[in-house]
Parts: C-alpha cells; sequence; structure tokens
C-alpha cells in the first residue's frame, strides 16, 4: 500500500474526535468576534458568508448583507476560479468570515477554503448567535 509522503499508513494512524481535529484547524489561522466581523464587513474589507441551514435562517434571522451559501456549495461559490463562483469572488486574496450557527461548522469550512488557496479565510467565533447577543444588526 502506498501512502502520500510524510504521512502516517492510515491503518496504523489514531484517529482523532471532532474536538481535537477542530483544535487543529483553528490552530492555523486567526478566528474573529462578532464585533470585528461586523466593522470588518461595514469597511468594504471582508465578505460575510453565512451557511447556516435554511431552517436556522428563518428561525433566527439573517445578517444583512452575509451572502447566504449553503454548506454543500460553498468550495463552488468562493473558488476564484470556479466557473459557479459569487461575483465577489475574484481572488484568492478575498477575507471571507464564515457564519454557522455556533461556530463549529464554520471552522471546517474555513479549513475547506483554505486548501483552495483562500488563506485569509476565516469563521466567526459563536457564530451566528454571538452575533445576536452581541446586538449587532439582524434582519
Amino acid at each position: 500500500m502506498s501512502t502520500t509522503p510524510g504521512s502516517a499508513d492510515s491503518a496504523t494512524q489514531r484517529p482523532i474526535g471532532i474536538d481535537e481535529l477542530l483544535e487543529r484547524i483553528r490552530a492555523d489561522y486567526e478566528r474573529i468576534g462578532a464585533q470585528e466581523a461586523y466593522e470588518a464587513a461595514q469597511a468594504g474589507d471582508a465578505l460575510l458568508v453565512d451557511i447556516r441551514y435554511a431552517a436556522l435562517r428563518e428561525r433566527d434571522g439573517l445578517i444583512p448583507g452575509a451572502h447566504v451559501v449553503e454548506r454543500n456549495e460553498l468550495e463552488w461559490r468562493l473558488d476564484p476560479q470556479g466557473s459557479h463562483r459569487l461575483p465577489e469572488a475574484t481572488s484568492h486574496a478575498l477575507r471571507v468570515i464564515v457564519i454557522c450557527n455556533e461556530g463549529y461548522a464554520s471552522s471546517l469550512a474555513a479549513q475547506s477554503l483554505h486548501q483552495l488557496g483562500l488563506h485569509r479565510a476565516t469563521d466567526l467565533v459563536g457564530g451566528f448567535q454571538a452575533w445576536r447577543g452581541a446586538g449587532l444588526p439582524v434582519e
């Protein structure tokens, strides 16, 4: 069986849980708080991307100006080289702030965007709930 150089054989590699995976992922970039995310979006320095599923958006509302992108479409919509990208996704230097409900799925999504070369991608600590809890605008 061949393995990727520098990686352990998958049969001998110790499985990790989601908490450890999130810790490892988050160590590779700086996450952002609600107020800082709001200010970056207001200044035009970041693209807010809401990946929450429809039922949560309907229940809790939307962040004004955030792009709603279903999680299963995220990479296609933000890849600057992709044919299905958002009009704003024109550069790998784009600062993307991914927002889920509580700040867990968004970390996994940010890692995926990093793998596409969007190295300024980050996620919102505490997700939409932190945004709302900070008293920031919700429609």
